[in-house]
């Protein structure tokens, strides 16, 4: 069956607006989750013959659909033919194979039971006593994950001996795990300095990359640093644009002698831009001269750190202060999940812990649970637990590394068929499953005529909605990124796309 092609509707089956009201109807949710579900399959089954790009204008659904609030009940079955017929059509569809843009999302059938389970359920989990099998489920998960990355147990929250002196909590996105390791940061600085209050706070200064995520900048302004002491530290090809500790020891010596105290390093695994990996270990050892914090953002290669063969880009972690991956990048399990791991757990609570007294209790007073409302920036929480524990339950190891392997292999035939075609370089050496590639310049094409070929290679393959790709600019050039790991990949879409690409460029060289 088409996903955009409505189910009949049955006047029938339109709602008694006299009768009473009920919600969680059992007879209603076991009906609409069975067409719910049926659409998620349906979707699945077709979304590979879905343009990837939507042809819509801004404004689009609500010419489509009613712009003020329906008074009168519908029949589910009107909401999702709309669903079909106005929604669908203006998707970007991340879940589509022939989709290489940004990072992958992944999915798989486990994680988005778990998802539909944990809604079903709508725990707020904010203290354990809220739900304790959410906590627990949570604390489970993430020790878990950490013994596939080989965490140190100091990153754990249950060892062989008991409670750690580490942790880690369920959040959002990165932005969140960077917001709530620079806020607890902070307070150690400003402690570590004497402040009194935040009086010292215009003295602490905070270093990454300049290819780190633009996130962390935003939050370094949320966590109320003076942008005049965010450095972004400069990175060049010789280090295939990862953090040079070398450039960072001098940046923080330079700051201290002007006063300022080293407050947070920021080293990433698997940049965004184009793949790069910082050496954590050296970071650390740089960092650990001033006392400063450092964080691990490996939202996207962590996963593949499951893999023995990729664990070294972790080498060095035992000396960090905190270490964020995300499962919904690559590790099949739906948004939003991001890991976060903290050496010892006390100096993020002490920052975010709130005790109001209606959430007093004696679980909490006991000292003996984990409350994740005190290691996050709100106090309600999803059950997100579930939804990882599912994937990593169900698929386990071998699986999961099998998926990652997969996507390598098909990222490593990519950056082949590129380099076999002397029209195209690939700019950086590849890491993990990102391929940065462009049209080089040859005979009297000058760079910025090879600039403007790929913008318009780009531009050209994401209309014709058979591929999605996104670009970044490495070294002042214009780069597109081949990014493979969406979950229904196989290698005939990556060489689909590769002649597709071989096609168009054609199209613009001739």
């Amino acid at each position: 069956m088409d996903i955009l092609d409505a189910n009949p509707i049955s006047f029938s089956a339109f709602p008694d607006e006299k009768a009473v009201f009920e919600p969680l109807n059992p007879e209603d949710v076991r009906a609409y989750l069975h067409k719910a579900v049926d659409f998620i399959s349906d979707y699945y089954t077709n979304v590979e013959s879905m343009p990837v790009l939507p042809n819509v204008k801004p404004g689009y659904l609500q010419d489509e659909l009613s712009a003020s609030p329906p008074t009168h009940s519908a029949s589910f079955d009107v909401t999702m033919k709309e669903l079909r017929t106005s929604v669908i059509p203006g998707m970007t569809h991340w879940a589509s194979p022939n989709f290489f843009a940004f990072f992958p999302s992944t999915n798989s059938a486990a994680a988005i039971a778990g998802n539909l389970i944990a809604s079903a359920m709508n725990t707020v989990g904010f203290t354990w006593q809220a739900s304790p099998a959410a906590t627990e489920m949570e604390v489970l998960t993430l020790d878990w994950l950490a013994q596939l990355l080989r965490l140190p147990t100091t990153f754990m929250n249950r060892t062989s001996t008991g409670r750690g002196t580490g942790g880690g909590v369920i959040l959002g996105t990165t932005s969140e795990a960077m917001l709530v390791t620079l806020v607890a940061a902070r307070d150690a600085a400003l402690r570590r300095s004497g402040s009194v209050g935040v009086s010292h706070l215009p003295r602490l200064a905070v270093y990454a990359a300049d290819q780190t995520h633009s996130t962390f900048f935003k939050a370094c302004r949320l966590a109320g640093f003076d942008p005049a002491n965010i450095r972004s530290i400069p990175t060049g090809s010789e280090t295939n644009y990862g953090l040079d500790p070398t450039k960072l020891l001098k940046v923080l010596q330079a700051d201290v002698d002007a006063g300022l105290v080293p407050t947070y390093v920021c080293a990433t695994v698997g940049t965004t831009s184009s793949n790069a990996v910082d050496p954590v270990g050296a970071i650390a050892d740089v960092a650990a001269m001033f006392n400063a914090w450092v964080h691990v953002d490996a939202a996207y290669a962590g996963s593949a750190c499951i893999c023995p063969e990729f664990r070294h880009h972790l080498d060095g972690v035992e000396h960090v202060d905190s270490i964020s991956m995300s499962p919904h990048k690559w590790l099949l399990t739906c948004l939003d999940c991001t890991c976060l791991y903290v050496r010892d757990a006390h100096r993020l609570s002490d920052s975010l812990e709130t005790n109001p007294e209606y959430l007093k209790n004696d679980a909490t007073e006991s000292g003996e649970v984990t409350d994740l409302k005190d290691m996050q920036v709100g106090v309600g929480r999803r059950f997100r637990g579930l939804k990882l524990w599912m994937v990593m339950r169900t698929y386990g190891t071998t699986k999961l590394q099998e998926h990652i392997r997969s996507d390598v292999a098909m990222a490593k035939m990519f950056e082949d068929l590129v380099h076999a075609d002397n029209r195209f370089e690939v700019v950086v050496p590849r890491n993990f499953a990102l391929v940065c590639f462009r049209i080089k310049p040859s005979g009297s094409m000058t760079e910025e005529d090879a600039d403007e070929a790929n913008r318009q290679l780009m531009e050209k393959l994401n209309k014709t909605g058979q591929a999605y790709l996104a670009h970044t600019v490495v070294g002042d050039k214009f780069v597109l990124r081949f990014a493979i790991g969406s979950s229904l990949q196989e290698e005939r879409h990556v060489r689909s796309a590769w002649d597709l690409i071989k096609k168009t460029t054609s199209t613009i060289m001739d």
